[in-house]
């Protein structure tokens, strides 16, 4: 397979496993607190690696400040995205004002980029970014019930925001590209070491086995927390931070794509709508001027 298919394929894959986890997340919820099922997917992470590593044998962080930049991306992600996201939904904050605050993170990571990786985001980039905002939003609203929440509450979510910003740009900034193996065995330690913790502190623990919740378990660790997020971190290594953040755009409509035949959540006129809006500004903000992309190939 070529560089120029693979590179093309990455993105697809990417959001499609990404966005299919938020309705599958939702029905692991069914059977387990949230910080259980994060300790738990991290923990099978682990357990699935852990072999995996010692017959391969990938090489080592050159240096443990390399293997403290993959812990710091890997707690972002992991611990303070994934973490306060749950324990929002688990303090009665709408999936709807979630979805809105997190889509404001391909705009953060823009309006940082020049300042922290040196990349500038030129005006049909802009352009793109507000267009997905939009369409992402009219996703959201078509759907989505947006409350008035508490403001403490409504903090952890905003909070949760900065951590995969700064995870997008911490990696784009000090990522040296580690071996996936490696990469993924660190950051998923660094999550079971803060979730295992806080769920047993804070959580009953109790979990309802059944298949769907050992499918929901299957997807959760192989499709989003190994390959999905290998997919990202490797994109945004190899491209333009803003360009890939704005990729989170479609996350909303996909996601209410998928939640139809899993949750019979129907997708209003409206979100039609918004999904078309939201991939018309990902495309223009995702697009590369045609010197750039002449020298990259």
């Amino acid at each position: 397979m070529s560089r120029a298919i693979r590179l093309s394929a990455a993105p697809i894959l990417f959001l499609l496993l990404w966005s299919a986890g938020f309705p599958v997340a939702r029905l692991g919820l069914d059977h387990a607190e949230p910080l259980t099922l994060l300790a738990l997917r991290y923990v099978l992470v682990l357990v699935l690696l852990v072999p995996v590593a010692l017959v391969m044998r990938p090489p080592l962080p050159g240096s443990w400040a390399e293997a403290g930049h993959v812990a710091v991306v890997g707690f972002l992600i992991q611990v303070v995205y994934f973490g306060l996201c749950y324990t929002a939904f688990k303090a009665g904050v709408s999936a709807g004002t979630v979805a809105i605050v997190v889509c404001l993170q391909p705009i953060l990571v823009a309006l940082a980029a020049p300042w922290v990786v040196g990349e500038a985001v030129g005006g049909r980039a802009w352009l793109g970014l507000v267009l997905g905002l939009a369409g992402a939003a009219m996703v959201i609203l078509a759907r989505s019930r947006v409350a008035v929440e508490d403001p403490g509450d409504l903090a952890l979510v905003f909070v949760a925001l900065l951590g995969m910003t700064g995870a997008a740009l911490w990696e784009k900034r000090f990522g040296v590209g580690q071996h996936p193996v490696m990469s993924n065995l660190i950051q998923y330690a660094v999550g079971a070491a803060f979730a295992l913790p806080l769920s047993l502190a804070t959580e009953t623990m109790r979990i309802a086995w059944n298949w769907e919740f050992l499918g929901v378990m299957a997807y959760l660790v192989l499709g989003n927390s190994l390959l999905a997020l290998s997919l990202l971190l490797a994109m945004i290594r190899s491209g333009e931070v803003a360009r890939v953040s704005a990729l989170f755009y479609l996350v909303p409509p996909l996601a209410a794509l998928f939640a139809w035949p899993m949750l019979g959540e129907v997708m209003p006129p409206a979100g039609w709508v918004g999904m078309a809006l939201a991939a018309l500004g990902v495309a223009l903000a995702s697009r590369r001027r045609g010197r750039e992309r002449h020298i990259r190939e």
